[in-house]
């Protein structure tokens, strides 16, 4: 876990507060510290844990640790595909 200081921790506190009442099936994006750097998953609330919630991706589940949690937001559903031109 990285230590949190000021503004950074008031971006957390509200982000695992979004984490805290989203419903399962609520589509999110939640940003979370990753080695040297943060990585983000966008997708489907598919789970949650007392210490991990798990983001059903494009690319498959994922599986975040609240302590590495940075930001986390609710977002709209993907736009519906385009119709093929002939």
């Amino acid at each position: 876990m990285v230590e949190d200081s000021g503004q950074d921790a008031i971006a957390r506190a509200l982000a695992l507060g979004v984490l805290r009442d989203a419903g399962l099936g609520d589509r999110l994006v939640v940003r979370a510290h990753d080695g040297g750097g943060a990585r983000d998953a966008l997708g489907v609330l598919v789970g949650r844990t007392a210490t991990s919630v798990t983001i059903e991706t494009r690319r498959g589940p994922v599986e975040v640790p609240l302590a590495d949690v940075v930001a986390a937001k609710p977002v709209p559903p993907p736009p519906a595909p385009r119709p093929r031109r002939p």
